[in-house]
C-alpha cells in the first residue's frame, strides 16, 4: 500500500512547507518531522534542502518525488478498480466467440468471471470470425472476441492475447522436423471454413513468402478444430492450427509440430466492440479478463 511516510514526503515535496503539510494530513507539524526524518535516514541522504523557513528538494529528493507520484497514481487506480470489482454487478452480457477461442481460450474466463458475478446472466454465440463481427454489427451481441488479420470498419478490434499457428500432423507420419517453403507445396492439407480467422492469418503469412492458398494441396475442408484434429489422428495430412487447440494431443504423442524454415505465425486474439459506449457488463468482462492475464 502506499506508505504513510512516504504520502507525508509527497505532501510536503508538493507543499514545499512543513506546517501546511501537517494541517493537509491532519497530524503535528513535529510528526511531519519526525516521518521526514525516519525517510532520510533508511536512504542515508538529505531529502530537503533547509534555508531558514523555506525548503527546497534536493536531487535525492526529487527522485523520490518522482517515484512517489507514481507511486500514488497507481494506488488510486488500484482503489478504483478493487471497489469497481467490489461492487454487487446484476445484468445481462451478449458475447460471441470466434470457434477456437470458444473452444480453448475462454471457458476459464468465462469460469471465472461467472463465479465472481453470479448476477450477471451470459449469453453466449458461437461461430467463425466473420460470423462474430455480423453479429455485432447488427447489435445481436455487445462484445466479441475474434481472431484475424482483417479489421471491419466500425469496430474497435483491442490486442488480448497472443497464440501462434503451427504445422500439425500424427505423429506416425513420416516427414522431416525442419520443411522448406517449397517442400510445404507438396502435403496435403485440411483447411479450415472460409470466413475463419485462423484460415485468414495464414493466408496473410504465406502472402508475404509469395504463397496463396491455391498453391496448396487442399485434401479437406472441415468447420471446426476437433474435427480437424480427429481426421489427421487417421490421415498423413497436415493443417495449420492453433497450439492451443492441440496442446493435450501433442502430450500424448499422437500429434507432431513440423517447423518450416523462415515461417513464424503469430497472431492475437481481439476484444472487439462497436465504435462508441459498451454496456457496462461488456466493460467489466474486458478489463476483468484482461487483469487476470492468465496464459495460454
Amino acid at each position: 500500500m502506499f506508505d504513510f511516510r512516504l504520502k507525508v514526503f509527497y505532501t510536503v515535496a508538493r507543499r514545499l512547507n512543513f506546517t501546511k503539510a501537517a494541517n493537509e494530513l491532519s497530524i503535528s507539524q513535529p510528526a511531519v518531522t519526525k516521518h521526514i526524518k525516519e525517510i532520510e535516514q533508511y536512504f542515508n541522504c538529505r531529502l530537503f534542502e533547509r534555508n531558514g523557513n523555506k525548503i527546497q528538494l534536493t536531487p535525492q529528493g526529487r527522485l523520490l518525488l518522482n517515484y512517489a507520484e507514481k507511486n500514488s497514481a497507481s494506488y488510486q487506480e488500484l482503489q478504483g478498480e478493487i471497489s469497481y470489482l467490489n461492487e454487487e454487478h446484476r445484468g445481462f452480457l451478449r458475447m460471441g466467440i470466434s470457434t477456437t477461442a470458444a473452444q480453448y481460450i475462454m471457458p476459464k474466463y468465462l469460469a471465472l468471471f461467472k463465479s465472481t458475478f453470479p448476477h450477471i446472466s451470459l449469453d453466449i454465440h458461437t461461430a467463425n470470425t466473420e460470423n462474430i463481427e455480423n453479429l455485432l454489427a447488427e447489435n445481436i451481441i455487445d462484445i466479441g472476441i475474434v481472431e484475424g488479420k482483417t479489421k471491419r470498419s466500425g469496430l474497435i478490434y483491442n490486442p488480448f492475447l497472443k497464440d501462434e499457428m503451427v504445422l500439425s500432423t500424427q505423429n506416425d507420419t513420416i516427414i522431416k522436423p525442419l520443411i522448406t517453403l517449397e517442400e510445404l507445396k507438396k502435403l496435403s492439407f485440411i483447411y479450415r471454413e472460409q470466413g475463419s480467422g485462423s484460415l485468414e492469418v495464414i493466408a496473410a503469412e504465406l502472402k508475404k513468402h509469395h504463397i496463396k492458398l491455391t498453391d496448396l494441396n487442399i485434401e479437406i475442408i472441415l468447420e471446426n478444430n476437433e474435427s480437424i484434429k480427429n481426421y489427421l489422428l487417421f490421415s498423413n495430412a497436415f493443417t495449420f492450427i492453433s497450439l492451443s487447440a492441440i496442446i493435450e494431443e501433442l502430450k500424448s504423442g499422437k500429434l507432431k509440430i513440423i517447423d518450416i524454415e523462415d515461417l513464424n505465425i503469430e497472431r492475437y486474439y481481439y476484444f472487439i466492440k462497436k465504435q462508441g459506449e459498451i454496456t457496462k457488463e461488456a466493460d467489466l468482462f474486458i478489463r476483468f479478463s484482461e487483469n487476470h492475464n492468465l496464459k495460454l
